[in-house]
């Protein structure tokens, strides 16, 4: 513990963003960054409780919490830098993009707020690269042995980076132009920039790690190529089916996927070439549908395009501004969240169901629905509409941004004829699937998920994989 008042001596300083006025002209990254001077303070506000909740409950990966934060008030940031990726290879992602569910379950948060986590992690990295700290990690022998890692988003990034270390021969498989996945084409530039992606890109392919873009394994090159040239393979894919919107108009072409506007956006960001005319909502109303992080960065992709109107619709009522009851601490509170996206400017509705699309020829032009209430039942929740809530939105542009269901099944998935949960996600004991020489990690078997989750995924599935491997009998 660094500072044994240190939690009643300082309190909580957020980092805050670039002014709306300015960021909304460019794609940025928006979050602004604490001096050093103050984040010595943040550092110092951890308690170094006897049970880290932070370190437990609340960071899938388990990173050290307590341990960086005294550190970092120390003065030792090298070492807090090699203690934190420990148990994160990426923690430049997760310090700019993960929601931080170790600061919900921080000791803290009981009656305070709680110690600023993620952006210390971020400063700890950061910190990293620019002293030369972080440098490639090369295996001390090669094993023989070749894994074929298909995705190279953040599960499939992990898996290969450890597998690299662990001495094995990686071949990382990707469908699109860049290395990245959803942290490339999903996630916009003002949240986490892609030179970003490149650095760390730069490090693995120093390790070993070979990327071979452009590929659609499945399509281009089949699961039989894959059995036959690789020892084991690691499907690592995203949950690449979004949820889509049963109504009537759902058909017009103006009514598109959040994946499908993000990545588009991304790709023109970095000077991709576009299959098609780029959607853009400029001069547009545009209806966001779905109230999540996906919805968040529609808003803000939206509003960076010049649109004139922007609502995001949510079929959830709206959260409380407190932890509720049945959130209670240390789990993940449902609360009200307004991200730097809402504050640029959108209405944002609750408890509300869209119940059809009109418009003339392939145009959509007026979004219908009403109000909703949750009813309680004995077999959980029900939607009833309201009579006389009903409304109408003018809107020049759809965004469906519900979520991801699954992976998608055509191409490996069925080419390999791997087994399925009761989620339609692929089945795995140990991250091994119902073949033994294919492992999975990420989406792939969590279902939609957070980044911070699918790094966690990617690495134990690597430690299952070279547990295999270095057992398995030629």
């Amino acid at each position: 513990m660094g500072e044994i008042k240190g939690f009643l001596n300082y309190k909580r300083k957020k980092t805050g963003y670039r002014p709306i006025e300015q960021r909304i002209c460019d794609f940025k990254e928006v979050e602004l960054v604490l001096t050093p001077d103050d984040i010595i303070k943040q550092a110092a506000r951890c308690i170094d409780c006897g049970v880290p909740f932070c370190h437990g409950a609340g960071c899938p990966l388990g990173n050290n919490i307590p341990e960086f934060n005294d550190m970092i008030y120390k003065g030792r940031w090298q070492k807090a830098c090699e203690v934190l990726h420990s148990t994160n290879n990426f923690p430049e992602i997760t310090g700019r993009i993960c929601p931080a569910p170790c600061e919900t379950s921080c000791t803290l948060a009981i009656n305070d707020e709680p110690v600023f986590i993620r952006h210390i992690e971020f400063q700890i990295v950061e910190r990293g690269f620019a002293e030369g700290w972080i440098k490639p990690v090369i295996a001390a022998e090669k094993t023989g042995k070749r894994v074929a890692v298909i995705g190279s988003g953040p599960a499939g990034l992990a898996a290969a980076q450890q597998l690299a270390r662990a001495g094995h021969s990686v071949v990382v498989f990707e469908k699109d132009a860049k290395v990245g996945g959803l942290l490339r084409y999903g996630i916009p530039d003002f949240k986490l920039d892609k030179s970003v992606i490149d650095r760390r890109i730069a490090q693995m392919l120093a390790e070993g790690v070979e990327f071979q873009t452009g590929v659609e394994v499945g399509k281009d090159i089949s699961a039989h190529y894959l059995n036959k040239m690789f020892d084991c393979i690691c499907i690592a894919m995203g949950a690449g089916v979004p949820r889509d919107l049963a109504v009537a108009g759902r058909g017009y072409e103006n009514v598109i996927f959040a994946w499908d506007y993000l990545s588009q956006q991304n790709k023109l960001c970095c000077g991709e070439q576009l299959e098609g005319r780029a959607i853009s909502a400029k001069n547009k109303s545009v209806v966001v549908i779905g109230g999540g992080d996906t919805g968040s960065d529609c808003i803000g992709t939206a509003k960076r395009q010049g649109a004139k109107q922007i609502y995001q619709l949510e079929i959830l009522p709206k959260p409380p501004e407190t932890r509720p009851l049945d959130t209670p601490w240390p789990m993940w509170p449902r609360t009200m969240r307004t991200s730097s996206s809402h504050e640029e400017g959108c209405e944002r509705m609750w408890s509300v169901k869209t119940t059809k699309l009109s418009g003339t020829e392939t145009t959509v032009s007026e979004l219908q629905g009403c109000q909703v209430e949750w009813l309680k039942t004995l077999k959980g929740w029900d939607i009833k509409e309201k009579d006389g809530s009903e409304f109408t939105i003018k809107t020049d542009l759809v965004i469906l941004a519900m979520g991801f269901l699954h992976v998608q099944y055509d191409g490996l998935v069925k080419d390999l004829n791997l087994k399925l949960d009761g989620q339609g996600n692929i089945a795995a004991k140990n991250f091994q699937t119902s073949r033994p020489d294919v492992f999975v990690a990420g989406d792939s078997t969590l279902g939609a998920s957070l980044v911070v989750k699918a790094i966690d995924t990617g690495r134990k599935a690597a430690e299952q994989i070279n547990n295999w491997l270095l057992g398995h009998k030629a």
